[in-house]
Parts: structure tokens; sequence; C-alpha cells
């Protein structure tokens, strides 16, 4: 296991970079702890994979380092890093069988035969494949592939990282959360650092310790689910988290009060001399429609999702979300709404502004 230290870390794809918007991957400067499970979150095309080659040395950076334990290993091949990676479309050898794909990693580095046989049953149980073990991999279906391509990553205990890039994406439904959670029991019984790319929230949020929210090369903000949920960093986590995400919407500042369109609303903090573009941003969960009290709404549908209802609705041209509780009855006179003061957070240039406390 090892900590992974970004240090002046950037990328670009063109030979000589202009300025900032050449670069698909912005300055990082981040320590990952040992031992942590990682989840890098964000949209398609943000650098989320291009930040994982550069960590496992399939990709070198344009400037910057990287280090393991403190170790430059800017410069060192994938194999000298000691990592495992397992990719979105699975690798294996058809002409082997499941159990010398599984073993294959082990056997190449002279692991006693009988440590071999061992581990390999158990990851062949791990990844639901016992019965297929004396099986040539070539037979298998794509789903069944990858789960081989997933048992070889996670076969290695002595691995300084393991790394997944979108490793679910053939696998059916029920299987991912099967395999996630058992990515989170190796992680917990062998305390591997694990990185794992995904533009699916959900996979991230039930496999990681903490997320690492990307957006256009940057890295917005890394936090535990709660974190991301309860205090976003930037509106991009505001809105990818969550579903639906936070609402975001223009106001004018000044001290406690927040001006939407001549309305007032109150802060529990105070704000001064706020300049750029200013927002507020409350999630759905913090946001009640009533009959008499808060700012006037038009509701434009209700979505009735088993657990909760979606309230769809228009705030002075601005589309808001609204969460009502299971069973609550919505009349046509409920058209307003009231925000939990708690959960308005404030945002100047789509970063989170602290506010004073009185």
């Amino acid at each position: 296991m090892a900590k992974i230290t970004l240090d002046n870390l950037a990328h670009s794809y063109y030979p000589k970079p202009k300025d900032e918007d050449d670069f698909a991957l912005k300055e990082l400067n981040h320590d990952w702890a040992d031992g942590e499970a990682y989840a890098l979150l964000g949209s398609s095309g943000c650098g989320k994979s291009t930040l994982l080659n550069i960590i496992s040395g399939l990709l070198h950076p344009s400037q910057g380092r990287i280090l393991f334990d403190g170790i430059d290993v800017t410069h060192a091949s994938t194999a000298d890093r000691n990592i495992a990676q397992v990719f979105q479309f699975p690798v294996v050898y058809d002409t082997m069988t499941v159990r010398n794909n599984l073993a294959f990693p082990l056997k190449n580095r002279g692991a006693d035969p009988k440590y071999i046989a061992e581990r390999v049953q158990q990851i062949g149980q791990m990844i639901g494949m016992e019965a297929e073990l004396d099986k040539r991999a070539s037979g298998l279906t794509a789903d069944a592939k990858q789960k081989i391509s997933l048992g070889r990553g996670m076969v290695r205990e002595d691995v300084n990282a393991l790394l997944f890039d979108e490793p679910l994406t053939v696998i059916d439904p029920h299987m991912k959360w099967e395999l996630r959670t058992q990515l989170k029991s190796l992680h917990h019984e062998f305390g591997h650092t694990m990185i794992y790319v995904t533009h699916d929230q959900t996979e991230a949020l039930t496999f990681a310790d903490k997320v690492v929210v990307m957006y256009d090369g940057r890295v917005v903000q890394i936090g535990t689910p709660q974190e991301l949920f309860e205090r976003p960093q930037h509106t991009f986590v505001g809105y990818f988290i969550g579903s639906p995400g936070m609402n975001v919407i223009s106001a004018d500042i000044t001290g406690k009060v927040a001006n939407l369109h001549g309305t007032s609303l109150a802060l529990n903090r105070g704000y001064n001399d706020l300049n750029g573009k200013v927002e507020i941003g409350v999630r759905p969960e913090f946001v009640a429609l009533t009959k008499s009290d808060g700012l006037p709404v038009n509701v434009r549908r209700v979505e009735d999702v088993g657990r909760h209802k979606i309230v769809r609705a228009d705030l002075f041209g601005n589309e808001i979300n609204i969460l009502a509780r299971e069973g609550m009855e919505i009349s046509p006179d409920m058209n307003r709404v009231t925000f939990d003061p708690e959960h308005v957070n404030v945002y100047v240039n789509d970063w989170l502004k602290a506010g004073e406390v009185a």
C-alpha cells in the first residue's frame, strides 16, 4: 500500500500548450492517504481516466511529479510502481482457463504454488466463478470476462495500489452491486489503496471512503459522501451529487439577506463584498412546499417515485426541485416554498463562500 502524492501535476495532450484551456488536467496538488478507498467521479471528459493513467504510469504528465510514499515514481514503469489496474473492457487470455487467468499475476512473480491455489480459489469465490474455474475464457460472456479481469486485479495482496477504470460498465446491474460489496470487503480486509474511476454517483458513494469530484480537469472537492451532500464546495458538486441535484438560484446578497427578484430570504450567515456571479444553493431535501409561507412558485408537475415525490416547479423563472415525503398530499393551493436556512449555501463564481456567523 502507498500514500500517493500529486505534486504540481498537470497534463496536456498538445505538444506546446498555450494556456490553461489546453490542459486536460489543470494543476493538482493532493495527498491521497495510504490504505484509503477513493472514487474519481465526474462527467465524461473531465480528466478522470487521464489522471488514473498518470498514476499507473501508462501516461507521462506534462508537468509535476507522482510520489508513492514520498518516492518520486514519475518516470518509473507501471511494473516498477507495483500497481494493479482493471480497465473498462475485459482483458483476458482467451486460451487459458479462468483459474490460469487468475493465477497468472502470481505465477509471473514466482509465488508458492500452494498459495496460488488457495488465493485463486478465494478470488474465484469472491467474483462468483468457482464453478467456472476450469473453463476456458474464450467461451464466456463479456460480463464474465470482466469479472475475471477484476479478479486478476485483486489476486495480489502486495500491490501499492489497485486502480479501477470504470470496471463495471459491462456487468449486469445485480452483479454490479455484489462486486462493489466485494471490493469494499477486500479493502477492509487487506487495506489496499484503491482508486476507482466512475461517472456513476451511486458507484462512487457506495464504494469509496472519500470521493474525488472532478470538473473541467480540476479536482473541485475531496470528501466523504456526507460532506459532498451537505457542503458542496462547488456548484458542480451540488448538482452532480444527489438525485435530483442541488437547486442553484441567482441572488443579490447583503449581510444575512438574499434578495431574489425583490423577495427577501433570511440566511444563517452574513456575507459582504461579494463580487462576481452570486448564487444560493439548496438541496431539494431542504425545500418545503407550503400554502402560505415563503417564496411564490409555479408547480409544473409531481413525480411519485415511491419513497418520496419530486415536485418540479418554477421560482422566478428558475427550475427548482422539491422533495416531498411519501404520502404527503400536494394540493393546488400549495404554491409557495420555504428553505431550511441551515442548509442554504452561498456561491460566488461557482465556489462556496463560508460566510460569518453573527
